[in-house]
């Protein structure tokens, strides 16, 4: 089998895992009575191809921030005797990852931005929340302040994409802050700070703040968010946003057009995937045998 059929295969057989965990996921939320949607790529997927995209290996989901920390907090006590973990910064866990992840403890997945770490480097769902963007520009440029501030604390590294002052001050306040503890501490304040508008039937806009600048910035129509739709996924269904289009237009542009042929094709962001054997059989040779803390 050539190499390209190889790639093609390893993919099929990678999404077919990620829709299983998130149908794990989307049974939880069901259950529970919370808000949730597919975002970004799978979403586009759903509508485009009424699937995932055929070239892409993940499967990302958001839910108002009320009902994302309400998931965070009952999964562990609801799935404790799963193979399926719940992947979130503490005090002692760092993921360098923004996002809460799910991950099949049984599969394999180690990322590049990931490989150094002792952490569960299973195939996962990844999910983050979005937040109600505050009236008025003062509080809503204070807002993607926190937010930058958050990102440097959780990701424990200074942003290379937001011109060199704000690289400075990360590098400062990172060497002021450093231990896993006093950074996660920092990053809660911070987060705590850029999500304390809450979302209610008064709110105009919504925004994501756990995601690159440039998404960080957009101002959805709180409408577009305010339910959920169930549209054919694969075999099934799966839930977004009721106005879907208006996000996905404003983040994307004409997500309905496909990409020139030569850009669609598989693009794994992992070091090693494997569907059949935990990470555990790849500790010590993919990934360390012992936990390495953030860099002091």
């Amino acid at each position: 089998m050539e190499q390209e059929e190889r790639d093609w295969e390893e993919l099929r057989l990678l999404q077919e895992k990620n829709k299983e965990i998130f149908q794990v996921v989307d049974d939880f939320c069901e259950k529970n009575h919370l808000m949730h949607y597919l975002c970004g790529g799978a979403c586009i997927g759903a509508l485009r191809h009424k699937d995932m995209i055929p070239w892409d290996d993940d499967i990302d989901m958001m839910m108002p921030r009320g009902d994302y920390e309400q998931f965070c907090r009952l999964w562990p006590e609801q799935m404790a005797d799963t193979p399926y973990v719940l992947c979130r910064n503490d005090e002692t866990h760092f993921y360098r990852s923004l996002m809460t992840a799910v991950v099949d403890t049984r599969t394999t997945f180690i990322k590049e931005r990931q490989a150094d770490l002792e952490i569960p480097h299973g195939i996962r769902v990844e999910v983050f929340p979005i937040d109600a963007a505050p009236d008025g520009k003062l509080r809503r440029r204070l807002q993607i302040l926190y937010a930058l501030l958050y990102q440097i604390y959780t990701l424990n590294e200074p942003p290379v994409s937001r011109g060199k002052l704000l690289y400075v001050v990360g590098r400062i306040l990172l060497a002021f802050t450093p231990n896993q503890r006093r950074r996660y501490r920092a990053a809660r304040f911070f987060e705590r700070k850029m999500s304390k508008t809450p979302i209610t039937g008064e709110t105009r806009f919504i925004t994501e703040l756990c995601s690159r600048y440039h998404y960080m910035r957009n101002d959805y129509p709180a409408q577009a968010f305010s339910g959920m739709r169930r549209v054919p996924f694969g075999k099934g269904e799966a839930p977004i946003p009721v106005g879907a289009e208006t996000y996905l237009t404003m983040a994307y542009g004409s997500y309905m057009e496909l990409p020139p042929k030569e850009d669609q094709k598989p693009k794994h962001d992992a070091l090693v995937v494997d569907v059949e054997k935990s990470y555990e059989s790849y500790r010590g040779t993919a990934y360390p045998i012992e936990y390495v803390p953030p860099a002091h």
